[in-house]
C-alpha cells in the first residue's frame, strides 16, 4: 500500500521509520517531510498540510491508499474529514473529535461529563476576569491557552503577576488561535506520565507508556518546551494502566460516541500521578513528541496493521508485542530554544554516531545539513536496562555538533514515578 505521512518532525520520522518495516507498505510519501524521512521515500513540498482540500486533492493525484496524520494542526483543521469525503482512509480523529486537543475548555467539559478525574478548571474570555480569579486564589498557578499553541501554551508558576501576564497574553491572541480564551487550572502535584491509546471509536488498545521532560533545563527548570527527552518503559504501580483505561479512556470514548463524534486515532492522556490517584492534565489527539520515538523503538508489532485496525473498527483484534529493552531519547535543540531558536547552523558528526537518529528541525542545503527549527533531532539509545540505554543515548549524542547545541543532561536519571 502507498502511504502518505503528514508532518515534518521527529515524531513523523519515527512513524515513517516504523511504517516502512511493514510488508504491507510498498511506498511512503511524506508531506512535507524532512531530511530523515527523505531517506525512506519521496517528500512533497509546496502544499500546506493545513489546507485540507489541497491535501485531499494531492492524495487522490498520487493514488494514496492510506494517510497517517502526525501533527495536531491538520487534524484540528479537518484533514481526516476532507480525505474521507474523497474516499481515502486516514488514521486520526475528525475535526469535531480533535477538539479534545484544539480546545482545552471542550476537553474539560467532556471529562466532566465522563466522570474523568482531572484538576478543577475555569475558562475566561476576558483578561480582567482571569486576573480577578488569579488574584483571589493562592498559587501555584496553571495558566493555559485554550487553543493550539505548539506545546508552548502552558505556564506553571508561583508568581501571581507572571500568571496574570500570561493570561493576558493568551486572551490577547498571542497564543491559542483565533478564538482566544484562557483556562486556569488547579495545580496538581506529582510525577507526570504519558499514556497512548489507539482507538477505533468504541474500543481502545494501550501502548507502552513513556515519560517525557517538558522544561528546557535540568531539574525541570526554565520554560516549557515541546519536550526535551523521554524514556520507556516506566516503572508503574500495579494496575495503574488498567485503571487509566477504565476511568479515563473508555468513559471519554463512550461520551464522544454518544455525542455523535466517535473518536478514531490516538488519544494521548497526559497524567499527573497525585496522592489521590491519576488525574488528566491534558488530552492530545495525536502521537506525542518526544515519547513516540521511544515507544515505537520498543514496539515489535506491525504498526501499519495497528493503525489500519483502528480505522476499520477492529482494534480489539490486535495484540501487541514489545521489546524488553529500555530506550532513552535525548533531544538536541537549537540555540535560543524555545523562545527564539536560531536557524542555519551547520550540523556535523552524524556519520560518527551509532544511535538511532530522528530528524526534526533540520534542512539539507546541497551536501550540508543545517538546523531549521527549535528541536533539531532526537537521539535514541537502547539497552537491557534504563541505565545502559541512558548511557547509550548520551554517547550517541556526543559526536553530533552544531553551534549553540542545547540538551538536558538528566533525561532518565531517575526512573521512579510513584
Amino acid at each position: 500500500m502507498k502511504i502518505l505521512l503528514i508532518g515534518s518532525g521527529a515524531r513523523e520520522h519515527a512513524l515513517g521509520w516504523k511504517l516502512v518495516q511493514s510488508e504491507a507498505v510498498t511506498e511512503l510519501v511524506s508531506l512535507p517531510g524532512n531530511p530523515g524521512l527523505a531517506q525512506l521515500g519521496p517528500s512533497i513540498e509546496g502544499v500546506d498540510p493545513n489546507d485540507v482540500g489541497a491535501v485531499a486533492a494531492l492524495a487522490r493525484v498520487h493514488a494514496v491508499d492510506f494517510v497517517v496524520v502526525g501533527p495536531e494542526a491538520p487534524l484540528a483543521a479537518g484533514v481526516v474529514d476532507a480525505l474521507s469525503d474523497v474516499g481515502i482512509p486516514a488514521f486520526g480523529p475528525t475535526r469535531a473529535a480533535a477538539r479534545l486537543e484544539s480546545s482545552k475548555s471542550f476537553a474539560k467539559e467532556i471529562m466532566s461529563r465522563s466522570g474523568v478525574p482531572t484538576p478543577a478548571a475555569w475558562t475566561f474570555e476576558h483578561a480582567a476576569d482571569a486576573e480577578t480569579h488569579i488574584r483571589s486564589h493562592p498559587g501555584p498557578y496553571v495558566v493555559k491557552a485554550d487553543g493550539l499553541a505548539g506545546g508552548k501554551g502552558v505556564l506553571v508558576t508561583g508568581d501571581r503577576d507572571e500568571a496574570v501576564a500570561w493570561a493576558n497574553k493568551c486572551v490577547g491572541e498571542d497564543l491559542g488561535g483565533s478564538d482566544p480564551r484562557v483556562v486556569i487550572e488547579e495545580y496538581a502535584a506529582g510525577p507526570e506520565l504519558s499514556v497512548f491509546a489507539i482507538c477505533d471509536g468504541e474500543n481502545s488498545l494501550l501502548l507502552e507508556p513513556a515519560r517525557d521532560y517538558k522544561r528546557i533545563g535540568d531539574g525541570d527548570t526554565g520554560p516549557n518546551t515541546g519536550g526535551m527527552g523521554s524514556y520507556s518503559p516506566v516503572e508503574l504501580p500495579d494496575g495503574l494502566l488498567d485503571r487509566v483505561q477504565r476511568t479515563v479512556i473508555e468513559p471519554v470514548l463512550e461520551t464522544m460516541r454518544n455525542d455523535g463524534d466517535p473518536y478514531v486515532g490516538v488519544l494521548y492522556a497526559g497524567l499527573v500521578l497525585t496522592d489521590d490517584g491519576p488525574k488528566v492534565i491534558e488530552f492530545n489527539c495525536r502521537f506525542g513528541d518526544p515519547e513516540t520515538q521511544v515507544v515505537l523503538a520498543r514496539l515489535e508489532s506491525d504498526l501499519f496493521d495497528v493503525l489500519r485496525a483502528a480505522t476499520t473498527g477492529a482494534i480489539s483484534d490486535i495484540e501487541l508485542t514489545w521489546s524488553t529493552d529500555s530506550v532513552v531519547n535525548v533531544v538536541l535543540a537549537a540555540h535560543g530554544y524555545p523562545d527564539s531558536p536560531r536557524k542555519g547552523d551547520a550540523i556535523t558528526g552524524l556519520s560518527e554516531t551509532d544511535g538511532l537518529i530522528f530528524h526534526a528541525g533540520t534542512t539539507r542545503e546541497g551536501k550540508h545539513l543545517r538546523t531549521s527549527g527549535g528541536r533539531v533531532m532526537s537521539v535514541l539509545g537502547r539497552g537491557p536496562d534504563l541505565k545502559s540505554a541512558r548511557s547509550a543515548a548520551y554517547a550517541a549524542a556526543e559526536p553530533i555538533s552544531f553551534d549553540g547545541r542545547t540538551f538536558r543532561t538528566d533525561i532518565a536519571a531517575s526512573a521512579s514515578i510513584g
